[in-house]
């Protein structure tokens, strides 16, 4: 239950009009189109062409005697009373209004389609194989032209009037492309991974457009099973479901906002000293959550002890004063926040940095340093540098091919500490925080500026609400600077998923909705005593106390109806 506070009190504006749709016996959900006011959906596994309400979720299947058919679809659209659907390297057609689902072929292609729409006479067909969108006469299906395809998954396809919208399983991206020319306008994260099929439903009554979005994943779940011994088996089942994407489009800032969430975040210190220790007059420093263009903070509340708050370089500090602590002192003390979280993502080409201003004198003298132990001066660093930029002018593109570079070089791991970027560089192997050194090193000695951001990632769980969630780790990440643009974010480590690439670029010049920003400029949590900054050899703040960190998501956001 939530408390009776004004800090979890929500405006009723934000209340979600539409619902998931899971619907039942269907295993994985691919191609999806409307029909009138009804949802059409391609169960690719079963074989199973589903007819669902998507305000009662009440389900059907349409072709019942001939499913084995439609076993490996993965496309569908619809003009008028035909259905198109895509199977291995073929594009098929049928009539709906017959009932007997006898499909006939169109036309056979090179390499197996996976997405289809269809617009009056011509057919948009997405081809994972050669990353093209293939456009075809609706009559003869002879190529009229191909459309580079935005990402490196496989790709589904719908159309909005001059409008031809892409959703790629990999990328965790839609993309919103001119229809004519196959020019990128914008693309947003989706809430979930693996985004399998999207398509558009009109209210007849406001004239409004709501986007849906289809999804297979996969979940671990324990299983308890009588015959073993031990009788509980972790297994991972498949889950699909489809659910309505909102975003919010800002041309002049380059960026669009997708799925929200108001989110609860508390971050709270146990005290509990290992060793013998005093301090006196003891200022415990926590940063705050940062206000930028996805994270909005509604409020903030100290949790067991007060707090002043204090701004250093920009960045909100919770500040807790202690006039004598021992290794007897025990308490709790932190902060929790009403945060307004989105998925954003910039877009922007390497056109746009073209004849950019030079880099402010006060940026070189901060953001191109070795400030944080980065082994600037190392001969593996200085090497890696010059062969990360390969002679790369554009500083878009010189980012882009530095990402690349430390992706091709280095493979995730936990560590219980951080090594430096040459060790790490090296060894192969990094975690979050040793590929955000890398990463930096390599930039600033190019003449990038950027900086570490952080703290941690609230369990991407936004179906689960009014249940406390706690991450398994912290979490840091990059924000490198576009003169004349401004700070753009960067992941570390998480679109390093194939090796040897290509790399999605889902997180490149993005972040999703559950990034918890905060830590910009300035140490997460650090100690000061008698006005003495205290370093980690004097005192290791993981000594004296326990963190607790949790999150809480009570409910979905629309972003274009954010305060």
């Amino acid at each position: 239950m939530i408390p009776n506070s004004d800090l979890f009190a929500s405006s009723p504006k934000y209340s979600s009009v539409s619902t998931t749709i899971r619907p039942i016996a269907a295993a994985e959900i691919h191609g999806i189109t409307f029909r009138g006011e009804l949802l059409l959906a391609i169960d690719s596994r079963n074989g199973y062409l589903l007819q669902i309400d998507p305000i009662t979720h009440n389900t059907e299947i349409l072709n019942t005697e001939h499913w084995e058919n439609f076993i490996g679809t993965t496309g569908i659209a619809i003009t008028g009373d035909t259905l198109w659907f895509t199977s291995g390297r073929s594009i098929y057609r049928c009539s709906l209004s017959s009932g007997d689902f006898a499909a006939e072929v169109f036309t056979r292609l090179d390499y197996a389609a996976v997405g289809l729409a269809v617009w009056d006479s011509t057919i948009y067909v997405s081809c994972q194989k050669t990353g093209d969108i293939l456009v075809l006469n609706g009559e003869t299906g002879e190529q009229i032209t191909r459309l580079y395809a935005p990402g490196i998954g496989n790709e589904n396809l719908t159309i909005r009037g001059e409008e031809l919208w892409v959703t790629d399983s990999l990328e965790q991206s839609v993309y919103c492309l001119d229809r004519a020319t196959g020019q990128i306008i914008f693309s947003v994260l989706t809430p979930f991974e693996s985004p399998t099929g999207l398509t558009f439903l009109r209210n007849s009554q406001t004239g409004e457009d709501t986007l849906y979005v289809a999804y297979v994943n996969y979940e671990p779940y324990i299983r308890d099973n009588p015959n073993a011994d031990p009788n509980h088996e972790l297994l991972y089942r498949s889950r699909t479901f489809i659910h309505p994407l909102y975003f919010h489009y800002d041309p002049e800032n380059h960026y669009a906002l997708s799925n929200g969430y108001l989110v609860e975040m508390s971050y709270v210190e146990e005290l509990e000293p290992l060793d013998q220790i005093e301090l006196t007059n003891l200022e415990w420093r926590i940063a705050l959550p940062a206000e930028t263009h996805r994270q909005k903070v509604r409020k903030v509340e100290p949790i067991g002890l007060p707090f002043t708050e204090e701004v250093e370089n920009g960045q909100k500090v919770a500040v807790f004063k202690f006039d004598k602590l021992t290794s007897q002192n025990r308490c709790v003390f932190g902060w929790k926040a009403l945060l307004e979280v989105s998925s954003i993502k910039y877009r922007l080409t390497p056109r746009d940095c073209e004849n950019i201003p030079d880099l402010p004198p006060e940026y070189s003298d901060r953001y191109l340093i070795d400030n944080d132990n980065l082994a600037m001066d190392t001969d593996i660093i200085k090497r890696a540098a010059v062969e990360a930029a390969e002679r790369e002018t554009n500083l878009l593109r010189k980012v882009y091919s530095i990402r690349n570079y430390v992706y091709d070089r280095l493979s995730y791991g936990i560590k219980p500490h951080i090594d430096t970027p040459d060790i790490a560089l090296r060894r192969g192997v990094g975690s979050c925080g040793e590929y955000v050194g890398v990463l930096l090193a390599l930039f600033r000695l190019n003449g990038i500026a950027c900086r570490t951001v952080g703290r941690y990632k609230c369990p991407p769980s936004p179906l689960t609400r009014n249940q406390p969630l706690e991450p398994d780790y912290n979490h840091v990440w990059l924000e490198f600077y576009i003169p004349s643009i401004g700070w753009l974010p960067m992941e570390s480590n998480p679109d390093d998923i194939i090796d040897g690439g290509p790399y999605p670029t889902r997180f490149f010049m993005g972040l999703a909705w559950y990034h918890a920003e905060m830590a910009k400029d300035t140490p997460f949590e650090r100690l000061i005593s008698n006005g003495i900054p205290l370093n980690k050899q004097q005192v290791s703040i993981g000594s004296l106390a326990i963190n607790h960190v949790r999150f809480t998501i009570l409910e979905e956001l629309d972003p274009a109806k954010r305060s």
